[in-house]
């Protein structure tokens, strides 16, 4: 992504003249009405102002019900360019103030919506069409992370060194960009029984997507993808004619970037890998099913995931000198290994999340001791708050994300209440969250529109609201 300067938020918001009461009882507040007005909204949902209004009439704290009527739908208010081409669904999803869509950021912007399906076919048809267009983006190219609606145009990034293509924002080789389009098809099939978006063209993708893996694997070759970009920015620029590092390959999957869109200092990035395990079951599981009968795909993907996660085992936990055992975030098969956690998603942090571990494994919460210490050089604790950032916006600057994924992994009542009251005090006044604030002032912030980070804040309360509800009720 683009780099953002900060923005110095020193005022409520633009419009703060406009105001409206939520709570109850001695809880009656007024907050400056931010939300995107009702007829200038991308899509509605009838189903997610059900939940909004829910969130509203219960939550303890008013200003959690404001924050959640801002970020909850912040996707679809603002986000979304819907319709229907060729007789099916279509649906670009922009990632906020950038004009492109990620597969990563596209997945987890719809993510939250997913149970609500059931009470609103629109919504249903609208990331259905999310699926159809990440397919067509995958078959475009499986090495690039980030898209444009029209496939004639051109990227302000066309001179990097590798073979871009119309149509293609960016091509950062990640491996969760080929990840999350199947966590999000699998994911939509379990909640509606809906097979027919499993068609010939996603199929297709899906050798594509083992082809991309195998290649990344690097045991016959470094595969074809290269990338060299002339910047000032050395988390954008690959060494090495574009290849990164050397690997010693062992059943690992290279990822040249990680989530942030930041180079990998050592091209094995585990939490992607593990990642990558977990889509690699959805994908077979999804592939065997009898409408396909893809057992041939389907045999490859399962032998691919037990290849990765035996390689994990073995060249993935490493022992720390103070913890112990614990999962690394980068290794090359020399036995060297890169000890840090970034705030992007797939994350040290977040992989219960994505359902790779169990958030009460013992090795899983050794390795989270490490990360939200200050034995992770990109974990900051300042005046206003604590948590992870990244080297992608810069050294003391903290990713709400990270303390909402925090929230949501964490097994324990108290530390999740206090990520929610970190939250409320760090939105700067906006009523959004941001992709990242300074540790000591967090009216000094990156991103004030980022659609992910707001409807992730979204899912996290709902997600509270009914799971622990004595925490904000």
């Amino acid at each position: 992504m683009n780099r953002r300067k900060f923005v110095t938020q020193s005022t409520l918001a633009s419009g703060a003249l406009v105001f409206s009461k939520y709570g109850f009882g001695k809880n009656f507040k007024e907050f400056p009405i931010v939300r995107t007005p009702a007829g200038e909204r991308k899509f509605s949902s009838p189903a997610v102002e059900k939940v909004i209004e829910t969130i509203q009439k219960n939550v303890r704290n008013p200003e959690i019900g404001w924050l959640f009527e801002n970020c909850f739908p912040n996707t679809l208010d603002t986000t979304v360019d819907f319709e229907y081409i060729n007789g099916k669904p279509d649906t670009y999803v922009i990632t906020g103030d950038i004009d492109a869509m990620w597969l990563r950021d596209s997945t987890a912007q719809v993510w939250p919506y997913l149970p609500l399906m059931k009470d609103d076919p629109k919504l249903q048809e609208l990331i259905k069409g999310v699926i159809y267009r990440q397919t067509k983006c995958i078959l475009l190219d499986p090495y690039a992370n980030a898209f444009f609606k029209d496939p004639n145009r051109e990227s302000e990034w066309k001179n990097d060194i590798t073979q871009m293509k119309p149509g293609i924002h960016e091509r950062k080789w990640e491996i969760d960009s080929l990840c999350y389009p199947v966590r999000l098809i699998y994911a939509y099939w379990k909640e509606t029984g809906d097979s027919s978006v499993l068609d010939n063209e996603w199929v297709e993708a899906m050798r594509l997507v083992l082809q991309t893996f195998r290649e990344q694997q690097r045991f016959e070759s470094k595969g074809p993808y290269t990338f060299q970009r002339t910047t000032a920015w050395a988390t954008d620029g690959v060494p090495l004619s574009g290849y990164g590092y050397p690997v010693k390959p062992n059943g690992l999957i290279v990822s040249i970037f990680r989530p942030s869109d930041d180079a990998t200092l050592f091209p094995f990035l585990i939490p992607s890998n593990f990642f990558a395990v977990e889509s690699l079951k959805q994908m077979a599981e999804l592939l065997s099913i009898p409408s396909l009968n893809k057992t041939k795909e389907a045999n490859e993907a399962h032998a691919l995931r037990k290849q990765v996660d035996e390689a994990l085992q073995k060249h993935g936990i490493i022992n720390h000198p103070r913890f112990g055992r614990i999962i690394a975030f980068e290794v090359n098969g020399f036995g060297s290994f890169h000890m840090m956690d970034d705030a992007n998603v797939p994350s040290l942090l977040s992989l219960p999340y994505l359902g790779a571990v169990k958030p009460n494994d013992p090795l899983y919460l050794n390795t989270r001791k490490v990360v939200l210490s200050e034995n992770n050089p990109f974990f900051y604790k300042g005046k206003a708050a604590e948590g992870i950032g990244g080297p992608h916006t810069g050294m003391d600057t903290i990713w709400p994300m990270s303390i909402i994924l925090r929230a949501i992994t964490s097994v324990d009542d108290k530390e999740i209440a206090d990520c929610i009251e970190t939250l409320r005090l760090t939105h700067a006044g906006t009523g959004f969250m941001h992709e990242s604030f300074h540790k000591d002032d967090p009216a000094r912030f990156t991103r004030k529109w980022f659609a992910w980070a707001n409807t992730l804040f979204g899912e996290m309360i709902w997600k509270v609201f009914r799971e622990r509800k004595h925490l904000i009720v």
